[in-house]
């Protein structure tokens, strides 16, 4: 129970079902540690974390009758979720936090919590859905019936023992659907906007949350400044540092040409910025690693999929192949589209779907 309207409604439902329901919510990141620091917020509110989404969950168990409890999962939230986060943006590389945290904590930590309290399942408010397919013998997961609020790009990393013991009560719902039931069950928090920030960062100002965090941590902030770079090779400027640029990025370059210049590619070797035309930005291929498979058990042959390489893009027709190489932990897939895609960009992931079904995803490189 994130505080939230569509964790609050499934707890609801499932409760007005009859179920033996218990609240469970993850104290993930304390929004006061960094306020003031490094040009921080005095003042720092947030969704998932912040004490007023625990006192929001609260109020929901209270009102519907279940026990309820906070479990503190900071320690390994900064492990697991946020520490990657700020390495991966020193090394030139656009990270997704969401995802890591459902693989690390909300669906593999909660899990282990349910087996100690004695739970069958977890329930969770993503717009998802998830069916055992009895021809393959294996758990699904599904896209939404709500489209505009498929949650899928970021649950690609579960197992199928994971999937076996979730549920997504909301995956044939749309969002109004959703808050029509909140105010059918009379939860006060029916109304409650959605979140759109990532947790721990503020304002979504990583920059400046970056310099803060490293800051507390007594650590400073590694000098990755270098030259912009042109993709001819030529040498047309100097930035302050990797971190403050992502594949596609326009604005913010600090060199003035003729025609528009876009970030094409970084890298955290040379400590160099690739800027180009937009017609650079276009690939057909990408290559994607430790590859999470999840309607098929193993890629034995190149496979007819589509795939989504961020949350908001369209998923795009394209062939699979695995890509043999000589080392342990051979789980690396080459992507080719049969149209090239805009702003391919190392860190995020690349989700394979067959048609609603996803087949499992890994992260770009």
């Amino acid at each position: 129970m994130s505080g939230g309207v569509d964790s609050s409604t499934v707890a609801a439902i499932l409760r007005a079902e009859g179920h033996n329901v218990i609240g469970l919510t993850m104290q993930l990141w304390n929004q006061r540690r960094l306020a003031g620091r490094e040009g921080m917020p005095e003042q720092v509110t947030g969704r998932c974390c912040s004490l007023d989404d625990v006192y929001d969950a609260r109020r929901v168990a209270q009102q519907i009758g279940i026990p309820y409890y906070v479990v503190n999962h900071e320690e390994r939230f900064e492990r697991d979720v946020v520490r990657p986060f700020v390495e991966e943006y020193l090394s030139g590389r656009t990270p997704i936090p969401c995802s890591l945290c459902n693989n690390h904590l909300k669906f593999d930590q909660l899990l282990v919590v349910a087996r100690q309290i004695g739970a069958e399942r977890v329930a969770t408010g993503h717009y998802a859905r998830v069916a055992y397919d009895e021809s393959r013998g294996r758990w699904q997961l599904k896209r939404p019936a709500d489209l505009s609020k498929d949650q899928t790009y970021f649950l690609f990393g579960l197992t199928q023992e994971q999937l076996s013991r979730t549920l997504f009560p909301l995956g044939d719902m749309t969002k109004p659907q959703v808050r029509e039931l909140a105010h059918k069950h009379g939860l006060a928090i029916a109304e409650k906007p959605d979140s759109q920030e990532i947790c721990f960062v503020p304002g979504g100002d990583y920059k400046r949350f970056i310099d803060a965090y490293l800051a507390e941590q007594g650590e400073s902030l590694p000098d990755t400044a270098g030259e912009l770079v042109t993709t001819g090779g030529e040498v047309i400027g100097e930035h302050a540092g990797i971190h403050n640029f992502t594949v596609g990025q326009r604005k913010g370059l600090g060199v003035a040409t003729g025609s528009p210049l876009y970030v094409i590619q970084i890298s955290g070797a040379e400590k160099q910025v690739i800027v180009g035309g937009e017609d650079n930005l276009f690939s057909k291929t990408l290559r994607a690693k430790r590859v999470n498979l999840i309607s098929v058990d193993a890629l034995r042959e190149p496979m007819r999929v589509s795939v989504k390489i961020r949350h908001r893009h369209e998923p795009a027709p394209a062939m699979i192949e695995k890509i043999k190489i000589e080392r342990a932990g051979d789980d690396e897939i080459l992507v080719t589209f049969d149209q090239p895609q805009r702003a391919i960009t190392p860190g995020q992931a690349a989700v394979l779907y067959d048609g609603e079904i996803v087949v499992g995803g890994g992260w770009i490189v």
